[in-house]
């Protein structure tokens, strides 16, 4: 079975969707290729991300922010699956995506937001990582080759729904 492609989308493509992008990599055992893409991309990836995600044992040397428009044109590669992970509640915007790819919304507080001591931050940030990874651990375990893609669909909004902490 062919790797599926997966984007994942937020804002500034400097958290969130970079911690998504480093943990698929890593869990999806070459099942899946991951990518990450914001609205509105920062200049480079939050720095304690990088550091927890170096920490955890991930390969950061490739990571970094981009806009969406990199996986947009004739070149980019074709996404199977595009999973926006803007915290919505809070009026971030993430963009619309083609309707051809299976997509889903896993709403999350988005950390460049976290507000208290370095030490309220570090925890902050790995509750995030244990919610992101939650939620990839699920997403690699369904069983694509049985469900159609209303009922993927579905799968994919239920992981975002159901898998909070």
């Amino acid at each position: 079975m062919p790797a599926f492609n997966v984007l994942f989308l937020c804002t500034h493509n400097s958290a969130r969707s970079i911690i998504a992008e480093a943990l698929l990599q890593k869990l999806g055992q070459g099942k899946f290729r991951a990518y990450s893409a914001g609205s509105d991309p920062g200049q480079a990836p939050l720095p304690e991300v990088v550091e927890r995600l170096r920490q955890l044992g991930h390969d950061v040397g490739t990571l970094r922010c981009k806009p969406l428009s990199e996986f947009t044109g004739p070149e980019a590669p074709r996404m199977d699956f595009v999973i926006a992970l803007c915290d919505t509640p809070e009026g971030q915007f993430c963009p619309d995506v083609d309707s051809r790819f299976a997509t889903a919304a896993w709403p999350l507080p988005d950390p460049a937001r976290f507000d208290g001591s370095q030490v309220e931050k570090t925890t902050l940030l790995n509750e995030l990582y244990a919610m992101i990874r939650r939620r990839i651990e699920i997403f690699v375990s369904l069983p694509f080759a049985s469900l159609d893609r209303m009922a993927l669909k579905t799968r994919l909004d239920e992981i975002g729904d159901s898998a909070r902490i």
